[in-house]
């Protein structure tokens, strides 16, 4: 059914690291218009690969930002030339890649407010960078001042408490100390500091879009509880700091109209709302609909869990955010690794290659596996830290080996007791109306969702995640309208498709699961502490953790 010809749009952009995304929805939350631009094939003179330029030492990974200002002429130059009646676009948001940096440089502000009808973005914009190659999350150069943040915290645990997550290579408050110490003069030459999401949105007012609260928990600079810049970790960082960040703003704050450059050479409306950007991340959490006490489990090569939380406590591992949606909530991401992969081989050894077999071997064991657990962590683990495979029986003892189909359940049983886990160390609980959101690969089979609905004692539903951090940026231009009177981003959205119900736990399982948890803790902690004795101490750059950057920004 065609929209009504002058029916308000809102556009949702997401500025990932391959590409520019950019989706149009109507009032009723249909989708109107999709277009994209992939950087390597279609801005080839910037010769990236895979949109980044991974330098020599193979730590420090950069994307051009001039690639990313022409990426929008192109974008909007396609969405023009497909008919798109930009007039009608209420309210545009956007999401970014989390915790890449743009430096503009002085003077950079006056250009953005007078821009040349007649010229590219990308034209006008080419002397405004101080530093032309941007920091992005792929880089893991900045070791010794992740150190220094956080020794000047009180330690790695004190950080998390005021920043929701330890000093990571990536975020982006070491990436600024590092440019600080290494190349002071571009540094003496930035007047503003802006994330990914928050340029992009800059690009659309004319002038400096503030950090919202989501994306800006990134950092390593906000505190999260406060939601204002920690001073302790500004001082650590860079001086005078807070003027070059700006005030961080709500994630649902309506930044100001759109650029007359933009109503004057695409057709926007002078009362076309730009609301604060966000991180891909935090994005996808709003076009997947998450709610409170709901949990969201992507199985894909990594297995990755988004959490929606009323309170965090502080976790040495994964993620805590400001939640996109809801200013007084929070969300949390956790990544683990080792995910379809390993459940592909224990499928190849122990049934046949066979996805059926397998689903068999699941169905025809018990709930718990006869106390069997297993470790199954053919790489290097981000949570725990852990590599190797480790069995247990029911009496705790480590086994070199189980039969095939106890295998098959121990992989499976002990991936989502791990999820479970560690979702609860990060402030996760089961509440009544507690949904589990299921997508990626492995979500297409039902006894393995069976295994994950009986482990969380919670029913398992599926959700379509194409392109749901764009999607998440249009709900929330449209969100953005009306947050402020009061109207909840569930209210705006409760038109959307819901998602499916396709599994839901078996009446013993919580019996049984809250028990083999308890196990589950103690024999990683035995896991953890073996390790730890085998391995020699020396701290390797942690690998990328943002789990959903891995289908968000593919």
């Amino acid at each position: 059914m065609a929209s009504a010809p002058r029916a308000p749009l809102y556009l949702g952009l997401d500025l990932s690291t391959q590409q520019l995304k950019a989706v149009v929805i109507d009032g009723e939350l249909r989708v109107v218009h999709q277009s994209g631009v992939q950087f390597d094939a279609e801005l080839p003179e910037f010769r990236t690969q895979g949109g980044v330029h991974i330098h020599a030492d193979r730590l420090t990974v950069t994307s051009p930002v001039l690639m990313w200002v022409k990426a929008l002429d192109l974008l909007l130059d396609k969405m023009k030339r497909a008919g798109l009646d930009f007039s009608r676009v209420r309210a545009l948001s956007g999401s970014g890649q989390q915790h890449g940096s743009v430096f503009w440089r002085r003077g950079a502000s006056e250009t953005l407010k007078h821009l040349d009808l007649d010229q590219d973005l990308h034209q006008l914009l080419q002397d405004s960078f101080s530093v032309s190659d941007s920091p992005v999350w792929m880089d893991s150069s900045s070791t010794q001042q992740c150190e220094d943040l956080q020794a000047a915290a009180g330690g790695a645990l004190r950080l998390v408490e005021i920043t929701g997550s330890r000093a990571y290579e990536r975020f982006t408050g070491n990436q600024i100390a590092k440019l600080r110490q290494t190349r002071a003069e571009e540094f003496q030459d930035t007047e503003r500091i802006s994330l990914v999401s928050s340029f992009a949105a800059s690009l659309f007012l004319g002038g400096y879009a503030a950090i919202d609260y989501s994306d800006g928990s990134g950092m390593n600079l906000l505190d999260i509880r406060t939601r204002n810049w920690s001073e302790i970790c500004l001082q650590a960082t860079a001086p005078h700091l807070d003027q070059l960040l700006g005030a961080p703003v709500p994630s649902t704050s309506v930044l100001g109209p759109v650029s007359s450059y933009f109503v004057h050479r695409y057709g926007f409306s002078e009362s076309c709302s730009v609301v604060a950007f966000t991180g891909d991340n935090p994005a996808s959490l709003a076009g997947m609909r998450l709610q409170p006490g709901d949990v969201a489990v992507s199985l894909g090569t990594s297995d990755t869990v988004f959490l929606w939380l009323q309170q965090p406590r502080p976790a040495l591992e994964g993620h805590v955010f400001c939640n996109p949606v809801e200013q007084q909530e929070y969300m949390a991401l956790l990544c683990f690794k080792n995910g379809s992969l390993t459940r592909e081989r224990v499928r190849n050894e122990c049934a046949g290659a066979s996805w059926e077999l397998f689903s068999a071997a699941l169905s025809d064991t018990p709930l718990g596996n006869h106390g069997n657990i297993g470790f199954y962590f053919e790489t290097m683990e981000i949570t725990p830290p852990v590599i190797g495979v480790h069995r247990f029986d029911s009496a705790d003892c480590e086994v070199s080996s189980l039969s095939p189909r106890v295998e098959v359940r121990a992989v499976v049983e002990g991936q989502f007791l791990s999820r479970r886990l560690h979702a609860e160390r990060l402030g996760y609980s089961i509440i009544p109306g507690t949904r589990v959101l299921a997508t990626g690969g492995a979500s297409s089979n039902k006894e393995i969702l069976q295994v994950l609905s009986d482990v969380f004692n919670a029913p398992v539903y599926t959700i379509d995640l194409s392109d749901s951090t764009c999607l998440g940026s249009a709900y929330r231009a449209l969100h953005g309208l009306v947050a402020e009177s009061g109207a909840s981003f569930f209210d705006v959205v409760k038109k959307a498709p819901e998602p499916r119900l396709v599994a839901t736990p078996h009446p013993k399982a919580k019996e049984v699961y809250d028990e083999l948890l308890k196990r589950y803790a103690q024999l990683e902690e035995r896991v953890v502490q073996k390790s730890n004795r085998s391995q020699s101490h020396h701290r390797n750059p942690q690998p990328p953790e943002d789990g959903l950057l891995a289908l968000t920004s593919a």
